[in-house]
């Protein structure tokens, strides 16, 4: 279970974690399922008010792993070729020549996604889907490591669109950033005192980012070799048939109009080999399962109208199906 360098999956997820706690305080539980997300190679949804560090957490990992960020601001004039790029006439040449987007990076920062209208929106799920850009019929392949890290304010819905079910299902997890305990907001504070100006938070990595003469620097080989380490991690058949049956049982539920679909059930096993992977063990247990269920399924899951007028949320309902299906022994 060693990734590059000689270091196990725990050791890599606590060293990550650690530093980017330097920066980004108060969402230690979301730094963790960010990192997961990216061992496991899937994309992540990040929702919460404007503030809470969404984008800071995106380019903070981006820079402690030496990976390419870009970052795009969604708008209703956005465009597919602003993300994609686009087939541009050289006069000089007299051939097109292709533009690539800022789609051609390793970690996409795509920042209040449903803020821009669903033809753009839909122009993702080839990429996400397929990590590739098809372009006037030609395919262009993004990065290995190529991950969407997605941010939505779940207040303002002047102006926004909604994500179609088929997008949301195409992200690994969305976290809820919600606004740090008051001891850790106390903490923020206590970081900006005796600075002369606002300044930029990232400018903290500067003390949590090693030398490189210190040997222990982390890049993308170390993500590549820690997906490589998810093949030695087993799931039982009776921890299979319980993740199974999480996904069906959502399925039959009363206020529940779509449930978990396969694709979703796919994705909770694989996000629990990761959560078993970074508790140092290569075998799944059902309490990896659970603590990755809701941030798996809580956006894939669509509720009845009378169930939203009545405040019920879809973590409400997994609460619900983690409590009534049988944990295998």
């Amino acid at each position: 279970m060693e990734t590059g360098q000689g270091r196990t999956v725990p050791e890599l997820v606590d060293y990550l974690q650690n530093r980017a706690e330097r920066v980004v305080v108060g969402q230690g539980e979301n730094l963790q399922l960010l990192l997961l997300a990216l061992i496991c190679g899937g994309h992540i949804l990040l929702e919460g008010v404007p503030g809470t560090a969404k984008t800071l957490m995106a380019r903070t990992m981006a820079q402690l792993l030496g990976i390419d960020c870009k970052r795009v601001q969604f708008t209703p004039d956005l465009m597919p070729s602003d993300i994609l790029g686009t087939n541009v006439f050289n006069m000089q040449s007299a051939h097109f020549e292709f533009r690539p987007g800022p789609i051609f990076t390793d970690l996409l920062v795509a920042d209040e996604i449903n803020r821009t209208p669903p033809k753009t929106q839909s122009a993702l799920l080839e990429v996400m889907e397929e990590r590739t850009v098809t372009i006037d019929g030609v395919s262009h392949p993004l990065s290995e490591v190529f991950t969407v890290i997605a941010t939505q304010n779940p207040i303002e819905y002047e102006g926004t669109y909604r994500l179609p079910e088929a997008q949301l299902d195409r992200f690994l997890l969305k976290l809820d950033v919600s606004y740090p305990p008051p001891e850790e907001e106390d903490r923020i504070l206590g970081l900006y005192q005796g600075r002369g100006g606002l300044g930029h938070p990232l400018d903290m990595l500067k003390t949590a980012t090693p030398a490189p003469d210190d040997g222990i620097l982390v890049n993308r080989a170390d993500i590549l070799h820690a997906r490589a380490a998810m093949a030695t991690v087993v799931a039982k058949p009776e921890v299979g048939s319980y993740i199974g049956k999480i996904a069906r049982f959502t399925r039959q539920m009363d206020r529940v109009l779509m449930g978990a679909s396969s694709r979703a059930a796919v994705h909770l096993l694989q996000a629990s080999k990761v959560r078993a992977l970074m508790s140092g063990r290569t075998f799944v247990i059902p309490d990896d399962v659970k603590r990755v269920c809701r941030p798996v399924l809580r956006h894939r899951l669509t509720l009845q109208p009378d169930a939203y007028l009545e405040g019920y949320k879809t973590d409400d309902v997994l609460t619900t199906v983690l409590e009534k299906v049988e944990v295998p022994r």
